[in-house]
C-alpha cells in the first residue's frame, strides 16, 4: 500500500496494487500544472486509488484529460486521461515515500527544457513510451 497527500495535509490518499508506468514527464502541460521543470508520475488502476481524507478539486486541463489538486494548498495530485479510463496517474512527489516508486524512464522529452541535463541513464522517449 502506498500512501501520500498534499503539502497541507488536507487531502490524503492510499494507492493499492502494483504501480506501473513510472516516469518523469517533460511535457509543457505538466510543467505548467506543477510549476516545475518536469513531473514524476506513477500509474495505478482506478479502483486502487482511494482518498481517505479531504477531497481534491478537479479541472479539465485539456479536452482529453482531467487533473486534481488540493483545493487549499494547490499540490498537484492526479492526472486522468479519457483514453485510459481504468487508470489514474499520481504525482510521485506527493507520496509519503517517493523513493518507493522510482521512475523507469523519461517521457515527452521532445519538449524537455534546454537547460535540463539528464544523467540518470534511464530510457528517454520523445513522446509517450510505446506501451502507454
Amino acid at each position: 500500500m502506498l500512501t501520500g497527500g498534499c503539502l497541507c495535509g488536507g487531502v490524503r490518499y492510499e494507492a493499492s496494487g502494483a504501480p506501473f508506468h513510472e516516469t518523469v514527464c517533460h511535457c509543457s502541460m505538466c510543467r505548467r500544472a506543477s510549476g516545475a521543470p518536469m513531473v514524476g508520475w506513477f500509474t495505478v488502476r482506478r479502483e486502487g486509488l482511494r482518498f481517505v481524507a479531504g477531497a481534491p478539486a478537479r479541472y479539465a486541463s485539456s479536452t482529453w484529460a482531467e487533473r486534481s489538486f488540493c483545493p487549499r494548498c494547490g499540490t498537484p495530485l492526479t492526472f486522468e486521461s479519457r483514453d485510459f479510463p481504468e487508470e489514474v496517474d499520481v504525482t510521485t512527489a506527493s507520496l509519503d515515500d517517493p523513493e518507493a516508486v522510482p521512475p523507469r524512464d523519461h517521457t515527452r522529452t521532445a519538449t524537455q527544457l534546454g537547460w535540463v541535463r539528464l544523467a540518470d541513464g534511464l530510457p528517454r522517449y520523445t513522446d509517450a513510451r510505446d506501451d502507454s
